[in-house]
Formats: structure tokens, C-alpha cells, sequence
């Protein structure tokens, strides 16, 4: 499998929503089982990303998506609302390419900066994203569009684990050599 990454197209989202489902499961793992449990999305919502071009994949050895990430703009930002890796292809960088990919994308259209919010304490959220250079934000350096972002996750109830807004800025490439 080459990480050839590519925009999605209509007919990849149930695979996406498949990656999300068995993605999601690794969080069982650590304890979080309403993570684990967690509804995967829907067609309807990851449509207007792909129909957008804002939906990254890169396809498994069946030549369905074995990884996707998502991105919304967020107060001038692009903001990585999805990435996820179907575990079997775990350790080959494909998140890592996927993030950079974005990062470009971003640069490309003038975006200071990635942001994402994540799990802290999770080995493969937090401590990752901190070595592809994003930084975690303080309450007080959260942009509105984060704080409702985080506002409304807690309503979901992510917020029985610590999560916290990151932020990578675009003005150099200072994420990992993928």
C-alpha cells in the first residue's frame, strides 16, 4: 500500500464511516468506552466535506479508504475536525502524511494555522499531535469557533477524559519529515 493520499469522492464516505467505527474501537482499549461506542457519523454528514474538498483518503490494499481526515475553517483557521486511521495500517504514517497534507492545503490558502481538539491523555491523540508541532492551546488562547467547538463536544460528553484546542502554525513547515 502507498500513502498516496487523494480528495474523496461521494462513493468513499461509507468507507470513511467504516475507518471511523473500527478506529474508534482502539479507545475501548484505554478505558473509553463511550468513545468506543460513540455513533460514527453519517453519510449526510460527511457529504459536504467531500462536496466541499475539504475530505482526504488514502486507500487500503482493497482500494477502499483506510485513513481520511476532514477539515472545516474555524476563525481564519483550518481546523482538523476528523482524522482517523483504520488500525490495521497503524505505524506507517499515514495520519502524519494526511496531517501534512492538510498543512499544505492550508498554506495554500493563506491559513495562519491547523487547529484540532483532542484527547490529552491519549497516547495516539495529545502526545501525537504535540510531535507533528501543533501545541496546546490555554483556555484563554481559544478563538471562539474553538471554544463552541469545545462547548459543544462537553455537551456530547467527550469531556469525561481531558481535551484541549491545538494549534499548529503554517508559517514554516514544522511538522515531521513524512
Amino acid at each position: 500500500m502507498s500513502t498516496m493520499i487523494r480528495a474523496a469522492r461521494d462513493r468513499d464516505v461509507a468507507g470513511m464511516i467504516a475507518v471511523e467505527a473500527v478506529a474508534g474501537r482502539m479507545f475501548a482499549e484505554v478505558g473509553m468506552d463511550f468513545v468506543a461506542e460513540d455513533d460514527p457519523g453519517t453519510v449526510e454528514e460527511l457529504l459536504p466535506y467531500v462536496r466541499d474538498g475539504r475530505a482526504w483518503v488514502v486507500d487500503g490494499d482493497d482500494g477502499v479508504p483506510a485513513a481520511y481526515l476532514i477539515a472545516d475553517w474555524v476563525d481564519g483557521n483550518v481546523h482538523v475536525e476528523q482524522v482517523s486511521v483504520d488500525p490495521r495500517y497503524a505505524g506507517r504514517r499515514i495520519g502524519a502524511s494526511l496531517v501534512e497534507h492538510v498543512a499544505q492545503w492550508a498554506r495554500e490558502r493563506g491559513a495562519p494555522a491547523l487547529t484540532l481538539t483532542t484527547y490529552t491523555e491519549v497516547a495516539w491523540n495529545g502526545p501525537y499531535y504535540e510531535r507533528l508541532g501543533f501545541r496546546r492551546l490555554t483556555d484563554a488562547e481559544l478563538t471562539p469557533g474553538l471554544r463552541r467547538i469545545r462547548a459543544a463536544e462537553a455537551a456530547h460528553g467527550l469531556d469525561r477524559w481531558p481535551r484541549a484546542g491545538m494549534l499548529r502554525e503554517l508559517g514554516r513547515r514544522n511538522g515531521p519529515n513524512v
